[in-house]
């Protein structure tokens, strides 16, 4: 047998400690990255501040372009350096922004700590599941990407749901600077958390381990952040991001993939925070609206959790998940009703275990070094579609109900299912054609003997 360059001989997915302090590194930054206590109240905020709904609508405009400006740049730069470090750097600038909100609060001040937020969403997206995918693939256990990556997104949503109980206690104690603050020590933990992935890299022809290219303190395990890969990172960008965009260009498997990643992700991703007027539309009470929001994120929680199950889907199957997960969320908001918010909730289920096969099945398709540019490359198809959804969310939801726009947007799904359905059949037609024509070479050859 023949082991692969990067693969470590012994070390498959039932082997235990490896995989077991990758996937504990994982699950622990997922859950800090999302402990952030001034989520729930960082509008509330600007609002105080003296901010009218304009200036902040265009904060989130500024936090979201930030975020597509640096996003394949990014994902380049972290196939030509370590992954590790620029997961490790991302959270200290999300930290300097917070900083900057509760000790000056201002206009500029909220604009400056958005564009370090959205850099350091930037940097984090690609470099995080290029790390995880390789990782698990040097370990013989790249299968189990899709599972794994579906527990560490519960993993932030259980956070998020966390955070907010204690998000009221701690303001009345200490008002924004305390919320601040805990925000604060949740991101130094992050960067804390992010410095223990393992990192090994295989830049192309030639593998290199990053825990072994480092030198300096640490506990002589060559367990501490790992230094720049390339000597030359300036060719060593320029070179990835060539070597990503021509795998996008030259293979349509991957093409395709790009594609159903914002196809799939963009759009709930969006409505995601319209959720508390749909709800408060239903017919909820103002002070009860919390506690349904919890049943649509436990929803999305579970969708992550399925991930694992979830790989055993073919195209049609995945086709028929957006499917009935779209007719759900249709279904749910134009009955208008509470108890339409648990058809909601299911259809947040599916379509968070749609984005995580959606990455996986990305993760999948790439074969050369430029995995974090192209996972960057489809970030970008995200956001952008995330700010068209914005928008045209503005243009219905001014127009007609809630209820009635979440209806409205169930559509793409629709289309995307069907697409998807189409080349499913496709491709299952020419693969019964080619069994069928294997088989015919065969008789006619057995024929042909004497």
């Amino acid at each position: 047998m023949t082991l692969s360059p990067g693969r470590v001989p012994g070390t498959g997915p039932g082997s235990g400690p490896a995989v077991r302090r990758l996937t504990a590194t994982l699950y622990g930054y997922a859950f800090l990255d999302d402990f952030v206590l001034l989520y729930p109240v960082y509008a509330l905020l600007f609002s105080d501040t003296g901010l009218t709904v304009w200036q902040i609508s265009s904060l989130f405009c500024l936090w979201s372009l930030t975020g597509v400006l640096l996003e394949i740049p990014s994902g380049a730069w972290a196939d030509a350096v370590s992954r590790r470090l620029l997961l490790w750097f991302g959270p200290l600038l999300t930290a300097a922004g917070f900083t900057l909100w509760v000790l000056t609060p201002s206009y500029w001040a909220f604009a400056l700590g958005f564009v370090l937020w959205g850099a350091k969403g930037a940097l984090g997206s690609g470099a995080l599941e290029a790390l995880v995918y390789e990782q698990l693939d040097r370990l013989g256990a790249a299968d189990r990407y899709g599972a794994v990556m579906g527990r560490a997104r519960a993993a932030g949503l259980v956070a998020v749901m966390a955070a907010m109980p204690l998000t009221g206690p701690v303001y009345a104690f200490g008002g924004y600077p305390a919320v601040g603050l805990a925000s604060v020590l949740a991101c130094l933990l992050t960067a804390a958390t992010a410095a223990r992935f393992p990192e090994h890299r295989e830049p192309a022809g030639e593998a290199k381990d990053v825990d072994a290219c480092r030198e300096g303190p640490g506990d002589g395990t060559g367990e501490g952040l790992g230094d720049i890969v390339s000597d030359t990172p300036g060719d060593g960008w320029a070179r990835t991001l060539r070597a990503g965009l021509a795998e996008a260009r030259g293979n349509r498997s991957v093409r395709g993939a790009l594609l159903l990643v914002p196809a799939v992700t963009a759009v709930w991703g969006a409505l995601d925070e319209y959720t508390p007027l749909l709800v408060r539309d239903m017919g909820v009470a103002e002070s009860a609206v919390p506690n349904w929001l919890l049943l649509i994120w436990a929803g999305a929680t579970v969708g992550g959790l399925l991930a694992g199950a979830g790989r055993r889907l073919g195209t049609g199957g995945f086709a028929g998940l957006l499917a009935v997960s779209a007719v759900a969320m249709a279904a749910g908001a134009w009955v208008r009703t509470p108890a339409g918010i648990g058809l909601v909730a299911l259809a947040f289920c599916g379509f968070q275990l749609a984005s995580v096969l959606a990455d996986a099945r990305l993760q999948d398709r790439i074969g050369g070094t430029g995995r974090a540019t192209l996972t960057s490359v489809a970030g970008v198809g995200t956001d952008l579609t995330t700010i068209a959804v914005y928008g045209a969310y503005g243009v219905i939801g001014s127009a007609t109900t809630h209820g009635a726009t979440f209806a409205l947007f169930a559509v793409p799904y629709l289309v995307t299912a069907a697409l998807l359905a189409v080349v499913g059949k496709g491709a299952g037609e020419k693969r019964t054609g080619g069994r069928r024509a294997a088989r015919a070479a065969r008789t006619s050859g057995s024929r042909a003997r004497p």
